[in-house]
């Protein structure tokens, strides 16, 4: 029998690279079987250890453990997020569970949690350096929060509880996914009203890919969708389509996600009392910068207010101009029609600037000015798409720091949206180790030979996206879970949501030409400046609702809820605008019910977007925006240390002071109290 091509290190160039041309979707469930088992034996080495408790013969043996298990599940994930076929499904939902069971396993060892409380108690701890000190609270505290101080008793609970969640995140996800591929908005060329020749072109090709040569087709997805609705004329198809949009896993059939939600809540509720937290944002929370659900709250409200104060204003112009009620689908198709009015900017002048190409190149442009990295397409390493493209990083000395892996557009079995994967952390533990990192976005493919015409907000994302990316390439740290990302939830958003701001400077406006090789405009330059917090007030409300309810949610007991009633009274109590929906409803909240990862935490995006603001305004300060000295600081205050350092004292090394959220306010244009 061939050996599973999963479990072998991964070789080749750059330190070795994921075999993603070997990858068999059968591969996947023995190649976590077994990696499991060799993570158990390991573990078994060093809770069965008699010798005193160590840093090097317990951490430094917890940090070198699991290492295939690590590699699997980072193709696993790979699959999951861009290759999501029905067979591969089938393996995840019957992989997850026991995936969570496992993980629970060693939580709960309690010969191994023993040792880490060992080494975590010992006066000797002092003796270690302040990364190794780090690290051993990480482990610590980790072991805590997953259970390992409880009971026999309750370890069993929250272990049931674990992989309950497991499998409703997986079947959340998947139902999410069913009615975005499943569900489109299907035109004919009479529908083609008002929409600009790009998004015309994208649709085509879509309807193309489905079969339906001759018609016109709009993914259920985000990049195609929200242009749809920002530009066509037929008022009832912009309904339609936005009613296919919000309504994803809630149409009372088989992917409906309401149930699943109360039952994730109830379970989160309980694994979170068990731990002796009053709720599950309290058990969230108090790790993260924000500590407190209060302190996050506190935040959110008081950006709040001026928010809504100036959706009413915006919906007050809106309305004179089309002489009737707006409603949620017609938000975006007036305010462009406002900001033309108000600013002569059309944003569909903008997109032939905007090729998908031209932004990549600019982002690695502005990438090496302000961090000093270059990028090199590279050919010969294996991909697990055609689309995907790869290139090798340097730093300014031309050391290698990692590869960047690119994978652009849309297909079936890709989840929606835009993100950042490591497949690989940085790590100088035993021998220096580059990181592999990814972006991914879901733009919709042209024709053949056809540029990939981007909207501002689509080029925003990947400055964004590609902020997480150049964290992760930073990274000089020793140990593997302190690497990169690898950060304070409220935190790992603040150097993405920097590197927005560099999308509208000069140096990288310079660089986005048209077809023609021609550069934008001084004038559309001036105008887009001119522009730059129009609208602030609709994205602000659409985020925050989510996020404000998130965190509502995660404040209930174990009681079940009804999301339905309870995103209504939720969004009646705020003051929610009618006009405006949540950017994510509860059904389709991927973000907080498909994982954990954004649980609680959603608030993180305007926690860490006032810590963007203030940081950015180092370099105005500055007069430069790629000041140099203040971008070492960035490098080695904030980025270059991961999680080795607590990023409250991180950013206060780099700003020399806690983030006002005065900059954050004056950005979009809010009033800011004195």
């Amino acid at each position: 029998m061939a050996a599973n091509p999963l479990l072998a290190e991964w070789s080749g160039p750059y330190g070795g690279v994921p075999p993603f041309d070997k990858v068999r979707v059968a591969d996947f469930k023995p190649a976590l079987e077994a990696a499991m088992a060799e993570n158990r034996r390991e573990i078994e080495i060093i809770a069965s250890d008699t010798s005193p408790a160590t840093f090097d013969n317990t951490i430094a043996m917890l940090e070198r453990s699991g290492r295939t298990l690590t590699r699997v599940q980072a193709i696993f994930g790979v699959w999951s997020s861009t290759m999501a076929s029905p067979d591969f499904q089938r393996v995840e939902t019957e992989m997850s569970p026991k995936l969570a069971a496992f993980e629970d396993e060693i939580n709960h060892d309690p010969r191994l949690f023993a040792r880490v409380k060992a080494v975590y108690d010992s006066p000797d701890k002092a003796h270690l350096t302040p990364e190794q000190q780090r690290l051993v609270w990480v482990y610590y505290s980790g072991f805590v929060r997953q259970g390992a101080a409880l009971e026999d008793a309750g370890k069993a609970a929250f272990s049931d509880c674990n992989q309950r969640l497991a499998t409703l995140y997986i079947q959340f996800a998947q139902n999410e996914l069913a009615d975005e591929e499943g569900a489109a908005l299907t035109l004919a060329h009479a529908d083609l009203a008002g929409l600009p020749p790009s998004q015309i072109d994208a649709a085509a090709a879509e309807a193309e890919r489905r079969g339906a040569s001759g018609q016109w087709v709009i993914a259920n997805t985000r990049s195609s969708m929200e242009p749809f609705l920002t530009y066509a004329d037929r008022r009832d198809l912009r309904e339609k389509g936005w009613r296919l949009w919000i309504k994803r896993g809630d149409n009372g059939d088989a992917h409906d996600n309401n149930r699943i939600v109360s039952e994730i809540l109830v379970l989160r509720a309980k694994r979170s009392r068990l731990l002796g937290f009053k709720t599950y944002a309290d058990w969230r929370l108090d790790d993260a910068m924000a500590k407190t659900p209060d302190h996050a709250m506190a935040l959110m409200l008081a950006v709040w207010k001026p928010a809504v104060a100036q959706v009413h204003a915006d919906v007050a112009e809106m309305q004179a101009i089309a002489g009737f009620k707006i409603e949620p689908w017609d938000y975006r198709y007036y305010a462009e029609k406002l900001r033309k009015a108000k600013y002569d900017l059309d944003l569909n002048a903008v997109k032939p600037y905007l090729a998908l190409e031209h932004v990549r190149e600019a982002m690695f442009a502005s990438a090496n000015r302000l961090h000093g990295f270059t990028f090199a397409k590279v050919d010969g390493v294996t991909v697990y798409h055609d689309d995907m493209v790869v290139y090798d990083v340097k730093n300014r000395a031309g050391e290698h720091v990692g590869l960047w892996y690119f994978d652009p557009y849309a297909r079936p079995g890709k989840s929606s949206g835009a993100w950042m994967s490591a497949y690989r952390d940085q790590e100088k533990f035993e021998r220096p180790v580059a990181t592999l990192v990814s972006n991914n976005a879901n733009f919709t493919k042209g024709r053949l030979g056809e540029a990939v015409l981007l909207s501002w907000d689509d080029a925003r994302t990947m400055f964004h996206e590609f902020g997480h990316a150049l964290h992760g390439l930073s990274s000089d740290v020793n140990y593997p879970s302190l690497s990169g990302t690898q950060v304070a939830r409220d935190y790992v958003e603040f150097p993405a949501e920097l590197n927005e701001n560099y999308l509208s400077t000069p140096e990288v406006l310079a660089l986005l030409v048209d077809a023609g090789g021609k550069p934008m405009p001084p004038d559309l330059i001036a105008r887009i400046a001119k522009a730059h917090a129009f609208n602030q007030g609709f994205d602000t409300v659409e985020l925050l609702a989510s996020a404000i309810v998130d965190l509502q949610l995660h404040l209930q007991g174990e009681a079940p809820i009804d999301p339905h009633a309870f995103e209504k009274t939720a969004l009646a109590n705020l003051g929610m605008p009618s006009e405006i929906v949540m950017r994510h409803r509860i059904p389709h909240f991927g973000h907080i019910f498909a994982g954990e990862t954004y649980a609680a935490g959603y608030y993180g995006y305007v926690w860490a977007e006032v810590l963007d603001h203030d940081a950015y305004e180092a370099f105005v300060e500055a007069d430069n925006a790629y000041d140099p000295v203040v971008a070492k600081r960035l490098h080695d205050d904030i980025l270059a240390v991961g999680n080795t350092v607590d990023p409250a004292k991180a950013y206060r090394a780099f700003r020399g002071r806690d983030a006002k959220v005065d900059a954050y306010l004056r950005d979009h244009g809010f009033p800011v109290s004195t």
